[in-house]
Order: C-alpha cells, then sequence, then structure tokens
C-alpha cells in the first residue's frame, strides 16, 4: 500500500488516503492525516507547512500497519489508542466506549449547575455512573477547579483507564474511582449525578454500524430489551444520594426523550432542559428534584 522507499509525508498521504478510499472508509483524507500525524508526530498544520518531510522506514511500516487495521473497519481512534474530548486528551481501553463529540453537549449543559454550586457553597461533588474514560466527570472538573468527582464502573479496566486519564490530565488528586454496580458501593451526597448509560435495546445492537459492533464494549452499549433499563434504576436511586436542588443529567438515545422524562417523572423529578445533539437529534435531559 504505502509510498515507495524516500517517501514523504505529502506521497505517504496520497497512498494511504487512496487505501482508505478503496476500503470505503467515510472520511480517509481525515484518517491518513491522524494516522500519519500519530507516528510523525505531526499537527493538522504540519501537513501544509511540511509537506517534504521524509519518512524513515520504520515510520512507514508503523504507518502501513495502522493503515491496514483501518482498512479492515477498525475505528481509527481506537488504533491511535486515544481520543480527545472537551480539550482533554483520553486514552481508551476495551472496556470502555469511545467518548463522541455528541456527549460534550452533556458537560456544557451541566456546567452551569456545577458552578451555581461551587458559588453557593464553595465546593462540589460529582458522581459519573459508567465513568467509562472518565470523559464526563474529568472535563466538568477541568472546568470547575474547586469540585470534585466519583467516578463509578463495574469494569475494572474502565477504571484503570478513567484514573490514568485523571492523572494525565492533572485531575488526579480531585477524582476517584469506585468499582460500583450503579450506586451498590456509592456514598455520601452529590450536587450534580451524571451518566451516559446503555441505552440501545437488546435487538438493535447486532445491528449497529460494524465499527461500534465490533469494537465498543457490548456492556457500554446494551440497554436492555426496550433500552431504558438504566434509567429506570437512575432514577428510582438518585434521589438519595443528591443533594437539595442536586441535579441529574443523562445522555439518551435519539428517540427515547418522552419514555425517559416519563420515568423520571414518575420518581418526582421534573425535566430542567432537553438539548439536542451537533446532529439535531435529541440527546441531554436534565432533571431536578
Amino acid at each position: 500500500m504505502s509510498a515507495p522507499a524516500g517517501a514523504t509525508v505529502a506521497s505517504e498521504l496520497a497512498a494511504v488516503r487512496k487505501r482508505l478510499q478503496a476500503a470505503g472508509i467515510a472520511d480517509p483524507l481525515l484518517d491518513a492525516r491522524l494516522l500519519i500525524a500519530e507516528v510523525v508526530g505531526f499537527s493538522l498544520t504540519d501537513f501544509v507547512m511540511k509537506p517534504d518531510r521524509s519518512l524513515t522506514t520504520e515510520e512507514q511500516a508503523r504507518i502501513d500497519a495502522m493503515v491496514e487495521r483501518r482498512a479492515a473497519g477498525e475505528p481509527v481512534h481506537r488504533i491511535l489508542g486515544h481520543r480527545e474530548f472537551h480539550g482533554l486528551d483520553l486514552l481508551l481501553s476495551r472496556e470502555t466506549l469511545e467518548p463522541r463529540p455528541d456527549t460534550e453537549v452533556l458537560v456544557d449543559t451541566l456546567l452551569p449547575a456545577l458552578k451555581a454550586a461551587v458559588s453557593a457553597r464553595g465546593s462540589a461533588r460529582i458522581l459519573d455512573l459508567g465513568t467509562g474514560t472518565g470523559a464526563i466527570c474529568l472535563a466538568l472538573l477541568k472546568e470547575c477547579p474547586e469540585a470534585t468527582g466519583v467516578g463509578s464502573d463495574i469494569s475494572a479496566d474502565a477504571l484503570e483507564t478513567a484514573s490514568r486519564n485523571a492523572f494525565r490530565n492533572d485531575l488526579g488528586g480531585r477524582f476517584e474511582p469506585v468499582q460500583s454496580d450503579w450506586f451498590e458501593k456509592i456514598s455520601g451526597r452529590f450536587d450534580i449525578i451524571v451518566s451516559n448509560p446503555p441505552y440501545i435495546r437488546s435487538d438493535i445492537v447486532a445491528t449497529l454500524d460494524r465499527e461500534v459492533r465490533h469494537h465498543d464494549p457490548l456492556a457500554a452499549l446494551d440497554g436492555g430489551q426496550d433500552g431504558l433499563a438504566p434509567y429506570r434504576l437512575i432514577a428510582a436511586e438518585a434521589g438519595r444520594f443528591l443533594v437539595e436542588n442536586g441535579i441529574v443529567g443523562v445522555e439518551i438515545g435519539f428517540d427515547q426523550r418522552l419514555d425517559v422524562s416519563a420515568i423520571f417523572s414518575s420518581h418526582g423529578f421534573s425535566l430542567l432542559d432537553a438539548l439536542k445533539d451537533y446532529g439535531g437529534n435529541d440527546r441531554v435531559l436534565t432533571f431536578r428534584r
């Protein structure tokens, strides 16, 4: 696949783009840039400024190996092993969901409430249920230095990754990982309880895009028979762990706004905000009890 010996970044970029295009990859140029940049340490502007930078044989071999994985359908950020989210560089691992840009809407929606809690009391606590990479909790902590957070997950692999992400982003002192099946091992009260839970119906999981189906952890996708099981659990239990006027924020599937709102309403919560993602789909709901 690769450009010939003595290749430059520009010739390699052309060859990689052609290979990914032939494999049916949706955005071959962007993915080619990301893979090459990882190996040669380029920023995206470096491709314009230094196109004649020559590649070593070892660099070409590393790029080739990554490109073949991408051509076979492995997501580009899984190959890189990390992904940017809300200004943080986050490591990924086998049992973590890859944080998506749409989840940044959830972070931005909760920030004003978090800052209001800090203004009122001088500090605030966050609970991130099913924390995965730690993305949501860590992004909130980054924006609010007076806050501390607990990231809970049933997966030891995910918690290890979240801890590493906390320390590599200088947030380790304010982030506590807890291995817990939802609220089982959680104690204390929180100003914000947040979750991007599994919300895909069990019968739909097998039909998902191959990049999700083969590479995202099933436990982070499957929300039970109707996709709503986690919301029932969170709505039933969250009240015991919230401070007075505390907020619950959840990410939802595109067609779940009415159902999830009804579940929380049945447990005494009122809907504060319903926001759409960058594609115009319902994505974030916040509630107060």
